[in-house]
């Protein structure tokens, strides 16, 4: 059983930045995909970006790219979400996943029924 907490989200205005950070704890760390998604009000949750078991693949929403930048550190079993120049569109609850994706990266580190294990998430808003 893998928990999650996540941290760092908060208030930030239009182009500044934040660092959020995800804390694993409870199973081998080195056998999970990281991923974060986030759920705006009144919207589903989406992906935001992952990185694979080994650190050596990252993929990221295209709304994303070039701003955002994900993470992870394997010997304090932390995964982190650079987020920079942020806009009002990214105001959302973010949520750490853990899941094992060996294969098809690419393609099934997007869908939420691929990672087993959630965090109860962070608030990030983003003020215009």
């Amino acid at each position: 059983q893998v928990q999650l907490v996540e941290s760092g989200g908060g208030l930030v205005q239009a182009g500044g930045s934040l660092r959020l950070s995800c804390a694993a704890s409870g199973g081998a760390f080195s056998d999970y995909a990281m991923g974060w998604f986030r759920q705006a009000p009144g919207k589903e949750r989406e992906f935001v970006a992952a990185i694979s078991w080994s650190g050596g693949s990252t993929y990221y929403t295209d709304s994303v790219k070039g701003r955002f930048t994900i993470s992870r550190d394997y010997a304090k079993n932390m995964v982190y979400l650079q987020m920079n120049t942020l806009k009002p569109e990214d105001t959302a609850v973010y949520y750490c996943a853990a899941g094992r994706i060996y294969s098809d990266f690419a393609g099934r580190c997007r869908e939420r029924t691929n990672y087993a294990y959630w965090g109860q998430g962070t608030q990030v808003t983003v003020s215009s």
